[in-house]
């Protein structure tokens, strides 16, 4: 019989929820253009709008400031922009702030031009260095810049949780616009947009168990908006230009609804977390925990073991039957370390063995067994040397 695999891999994408596949079929089953005013259309707008509350509630925002788009990087690249608006008069932003360890999607600065990016840098933990974004915010009001500042909740990486709220309350102190990546930490830890002070949060739908492909940015306020990334229709309040993916949209608000955040939950999966980096830890050479000093997110492990190569361990452990990357998924194939561990001042040799484990709705007590059977059998494989004697 073959043993069932296991997957840890719930950063890089989650499985679909059975509520978001039924609200997909069904949707699926039915005709309409959200924007016809026919009873279909009218049909496929109720879905649509169910969905809207479903992911407002998941953020404590406001239905009709959520927009939806294509995926967590189309949201990105969207609110990355200088033609900012309040209350219909233009509100420039003249650069953009990011941190050194930003999703790449915000690193690479959407539609800014990238001479008018700047790194806010991140101490040994992950944590943005507030002192350095303090000076750069008061450099900028100096020469009456107005930045916009993006700084994520949730690292994808190492979990580390940033002080968004604090960031926010410097940088609208300074004038500046503030916007937070918040896709990995929702569905994980509880998210507030009115709690964290910022002016907008991306999200995306399939790392908290929705389909792959739709994503949201959620205002904070009505009076601040900006110019859409995509035009030529107008859907989305003519914040995003194209038919709505009323499937996409439906299995989105399902996921939304199911991954509320549980208290008792988050601790259960904090727990087996540790108990995971402790399975490790004492099965041999010296292991480093990646933000191992700052408040990260209960499901995610960033780890290394000293002298293993990352690679050499997630193709070990795959065909062990154990899913787990090695970064962000959506750098998988670089051969170039991690930005966000280099920010960190991790040494090349010490980034270079950094696997991430993520765990999600579908990880179990027994999960944690099977792990420690099949970790010990990869490193009898890979690292034999390593194997502490029982």
């Amino acid at each position: 019989m073959t043993e069932p695999r296991l997957y840890l891999d719930y950063n890089a994408t989650a499985p679909l929820r059975a509520e978001a596949r039924e609200a997909m079929v069904a949707a699926l089953g039915e005709v309409g253009n959200a924007s016809s005013i026919h009873a279909e259309g009218r049909a496929a707008r109720q879905r649509v709008e169910a969905a809207r509350g479903a992911v407002a509630g998941l953020v404590g925002g406001d239905a009709k400031l959520v927009t939806f788009t294509g995926g967590g990087t189309e949201a990105n690249n969207t609110v990355l922009t200088h033609a900012w608006s309040f209350r219909g008069q233009p509100h420039r932003a003249n650069f953009l702030l990011v941190s050194a360890v930003e999703h790449v999607s915000v690193l690479a600065g959407g539609r800014f031009d990238a001479a008018k990016i700047r790194s806010i840098p991140v101490d040994g933990n992950g944590l943005v260095q507030l002192d350095a974004l303090r000076r750069m915010l008061e450099a900028m009001a100096a020469e009456e810049a107005r930045p916009l500042v993006s700084v994520m909740l949730a690292n994808n990486e190492t979990g580390v949780i940033q002080p968004v709220a604090e960031i926010a309350r410097l940088a609208h102190e300074a004038g500046a616009v503030v916007h937070t990546d918040a896709i990995q930490a929702a569905g994980r830890i509880p998210v507030d947009i009115g709690a964290l002070g910022v002016d907008v949060l991306t999200l995306s739908a399939h790392k908290i168990g929705g389909p792959q492909g739709v994503g949201a940015f959620v205002r904070a306020h009505e009076d601040l908006t900006f110019g859409p990334l995509l035009i030529g229709g107008g859907q989305e309040k003519r914040l995003r230009a194209g038919t709505e993916n009323v499937a996409a949209i439906a299995g989105f608000g399902a996921a939304a609804a199911a991954a509320a955040v549980d208290p008792a939950s988050t601790k259960v999966w904090e727990g087996w977390r540790d108990a995971i980096r402790d399975t490790i830890s004492s099965s041999g050479a010296a292991a480093t925990v990646f933000g191992a000093g700052a408040p990260r997110l209960p499901q995610t492990l960033c780890i290394g073991i000293d002298g293993i190569p990352a690679e050499t361990l997630v193709i070990a452990l795959d065909l062990e039957g154990v899913s787990v990357s090695s970064g962000s998924a959506c750098s998988s194939g670089k051969v170039a370390p991690s930005h966000v561990l280099a920010a960190m001042g991790a040494p090349p040799d010490v980034a270079k063995t950094a696997i991430r484990l993520s765990l999600g709705w579908q990880t179990d007590e027994a999960s944690l067994d099977l792990f420690a059977t099949r970790w010990r059998r990869v490193l009898r494989h890979v690292a034999p040397g390593h194997i502490r004697a029982a």
